[in-house]
């Protein structure tokens, strides 16, 4: 019998009310049979969830924070492959493939993130229809968002590409009380990553759509005040 200290300590993904897209769709039973197998791990802001090159022994999935995925270059630079918030899984290609982490994972803000066994995830894998369906989803959705960076780096304009990275931080960590202010601290450095341009062209950029009054610069804050020619800008006809 579960107990309320359990409760806090690993929370039931059952009632979770953050069910991710790998999970929508589960049984109760199969969801309490994660819930039974894991257990809710607290990171503190800079703390590493799991290292390139380290093999996995379970499935992540953020209960709360901000998460940044990231890779070394031939350089010794760092290079951020993505970010992961509330909700979202981490870690299930490495896993499915049983072969090391290609990405370091940081938290980027207080983090809660569950862990489920290796053993419990591919035993529920191999019965259940709609997480093996689930699954092949996000893997194809990653697939296509792969493509769409390939053809971004190599087709478009450098403020196309910033003005795209700040939507998609909006549209991934939505935005503070204000309505306008991207929910996420990030360096200049940190979102060239994002467009795959230099620091020094990312400030540039940034600056111009400041001027253009687009966006609000307060230190490592982004608002974006003018949202319809930021998309315009980014030529994204996705959902904002």
């Amino acid at each position: 019998m579960r107990t309320a200290i359990d409760e806090i300590l690993n929370p039931s993904c059952a009632t979770c009310k953050e069910l991710n897209k790998l999970f929508c769709g589960l049984s109760i039973s199969d969801r309490d049979i994660f819930s039974q197998n894991k257990r809710k791990n607290i990171y503190k802001k800079g703390q590493v969830i799991y290292y390139e090159g380290n093999y996995p022994q379970g499935l992540f999935c953020i209960y709360s924070g901000k998460i940044k995925i990231s890779t070394i270059g031939r350089k010794g630079k760092e290079q951020i492959v993505k970010f992961k918030g509330r909700g979202e899984v981490l870690g299930y290609r490495a896993l499915l493939n049983d072969e090391p982490y290609n990405a370091t994972a940081t938290a980027i803000s207080d983090c809660e993130v569950c862990h489920i066994s290796k053993n419990t995830f591919l035993e529920t894998l191999e019965k259940s229809k709609n997480l093996s369906l689930n699954t092949i989803r996000l893997l194809s959705n990653d697939l296509k968002e792969s493509e769409q960076k390939l053809i971004n780096l190599s087709q478009k304009p450098v403020k196309e590409r910033v003005a795209e990275a700040l939507l998609l931080l909006k549209k991934h960590f939505g935005l503070e009380k204000d309505g306008k202010t991207i929910e996420v601290n990030l360096t200049r450095r940190e979102i060239g990553e994002i467009a795959g341009i230099t620091t020094e062209t990312t400030i540039r950029i940034l600056s111009e759509l400041s001027k253009e009054k687009i966006l609000r610069l307060t230190d490592k804050k982004i608002s974006i005040m003018n949202l319809q020619q930021l998309v315009k800008i980014g030529n994204n006809n996705s959902n904002i």
